[in-house]
């Protein structure tokens, strides 16, 4: 028995070094960790379970039968992180370089079919060449497996992907389809077609950092959601990412305890500028609502005339989406709209009530957001929020114009709450593009049409830029003082938290993608 066991140890040895020492090493001098060392900062300490250890490839072309690791350059198993079940797997590149083939594959695939089993979110720690050329069909047949489950899983459990090396080629589409992508700075890059292949095809000189790299990404495609300096900050990350979510779409996110105190915050009652036109940072509002320090925003660098993000207020874990008047006035285009519909629906699928605060003068004109599909995109907003069964409540701070008043969780749309500061102006549009429209031709026949433009501006400013007209019709619920914003919406949710919302019986419904 002595000798089984002794054999037992130097395979389990085996595989915990990987690709070797030297591969190892290499791996470090680039400022990046292993598989295993990643899990090691991951999950709770000796929560992990590895499965499928000693599995290894079964190819015998090009002499790949010579070159066997124990593990085949993923691990995988369970775990957990604060004390709540996850299931992980992490691409090791020190085996070779990560790459994907069809007993890798099937690894995945193995903890992906336990957590849709035990209802608990998955998370991949990518760091791959792609798909195992000497394998050809049969990796790219794996990658096909993972891909089905990724979408069979969306909605139903967390899918969380963590790129922390290359990530290239058909490889790309499985973080795609996850819920949130984080990426880590200077090391790590995503792209469907290298650098080399793009200048070959277009003859543009591209390095993969900057076709592709986390900064690339998180600025200019949307593609990643939080980027991070290096692989244990990201790490850090995800594991307070996964404390805003439930488990599964079944259960509610978990609630922090909290104590009742004085609720009020005065200085809301400042934040808006006398001038109508001028900036604040609907930031500043997000922190006078919540509670202290809990904010964690996604895609903070990517469509910045809308906020969105995690929050908690009193202990109960809430999505927020925002207008954000610092940039572009807060005015709804391509991107924002995509930006915020996108996490609109994850909110909805697992449970989390939203927050929406408006002030939105509209939708961007011009032919450049008309010619790349303002009017589909726009819809997809309007689309998420329309079919959301969460606890929704609206605040309106400031504008609210035109069809973006509409599309911001208004009461039409079926919000369950709408409250309005006294700032709020609920209009068509602006008072005195209105004014230009609606008294042509006086202010043109006037002796001074400066002066009978300002008079009836202020005219249409007293009739309509304000919240009461839409609070006698019940399209607001209450108008509240700024200070009080924040009380409100702690009883607000807490009077909505068995809301129950029975759809139309459907397959499902055709958003306009």
């Amino acid at each position: 028995m002595k000798e089984k066991i002794n054999e037992l140890a130097q395979k389990v040895a085996a595989a915990k070094l990987g690709g070797g020492e030297k591969n190892i090493a290499k791996q470090h001098k680039k400022g990046k960790l292993t598989g295993r060392e990643r899990l090691h900062f991951l999950l709770d300490e000796g929560s992990f379970e590895e499965l499928d250890m000693l599995v290894s490839h079964r190819c015998h072309d090009f002499e790949m039968q010579e070159k066997v690791y124990p593990g085949d350059g993923v691990v995988t198993g369970y775990g957990k992180i604060n004390g709540r079940l996850v299931y992980v797997y992490a691409q090791d590149f020190t085996v070779f370089g990560g790459s994907l083939s069809e007993t890798h594959a099937e690894k995945i695939c193995k903890v992906m079919d336990l957590a849709m089993k035990n209802g608990a979110p998955v998370i991949g720690l990518s760091d791959s060449g792609g798909a195992r050329i000497q394998e050809g069909v049969n990796s790219l047949g794996g990658y096909a497996d993972i891909f089905y489950r990724n979408v069979k899983a969306s909605g139903v459990i967390p899918q969380i992907s963590a790129i922390m090396g290359p990530c290239a080629g058909g490889a790309v589409y499985s973080p795609a389809i996850t819920d949130f992508i984080l990426m880590v700075e200077n090391t790590s890059y995503m792209f469907v077609t290298g650098p080399n292949i793009v200048k070959v095809v277009t003859n543009e000189e591209v390095s993969s950092e900057d076709l592709g790299g986390a900064s690339a990404h998180s600025t200019k495609s949307g593609v990643t959601h939080f980027t991070a300096a290096n692989d244990v900050s990201l790490i850090q990350d995800i594991r307070t990412l996964l404390s805003y979510m439930p488990q599964n779409c079944e259960e509610d996110a978990p609630r922090l305890p909290y104590e009742a105190a004085d609720e009020s915050r005065p200085a809301l009652n400042d934040i808006i500028p006398e001038n109508t036109n001028h900036p604040y940072d609907m930031r500043e509002v997000v922190e006078g609502i919540a509670d202290a320090d809990s904010f964690m925003e996604v895609h903070k660098d990517y469509a910045q005339n809308i906020v969105v993000g995690f929050t908690r207020i009193a202990g109960r874990s809430v999505g927020v989406v925002a207008n954000q008047p610092a940039y572009l006035a807060g005015v709804l285009d391509v991107e924002s709209s995509r930006k915020g519909a996108r996490f609109v629906r994850f909110c909805d699928c697992y449970n989390i009530p939203l927050l929406v605060l408006v002030d939105v003068p509209g939708f961007l004109p011009g032919t450049d957001q008309e010619w790349n599909g303002i009017i589909t995109n726009g819809a997809k907003l309007l689309y998420a929020f329309s079919e959301a069964t969460v606890p929704r409540v609206t605040v309106i701070t400031r504008k609210a114009y035109g069809g973006a008043y509409d599309v911001m969780n208004s009461k039409h749309i079926g919000a369950d709450m709408n409250f309005s500061w006294p700032s709020a102006e609920i209009a068509v549009m602006g008072a005195k593009g209105a004014s230009e429209i609606i008294f042509r031709k006086e202010i043109k026949a006037a002796d001074d049409p400066a002066a009978k433009l300002a008079e009836k501006e202020a005219e249409y400013a007293a009739k309509f830029a304000n919240p009461y007209r839409a609070a006698r019709r019940g399209f607001i619920d209450e108008v509240i003082y700024p200070k009080n914003t924040r009380r409100k919406l702690i009883k607000a949710f807490a009077m909505l938290e068995n809301k129950a919302v029975t759809l139309p019986k459907k397959k499902h419904g055709n958003i306009p993608l």
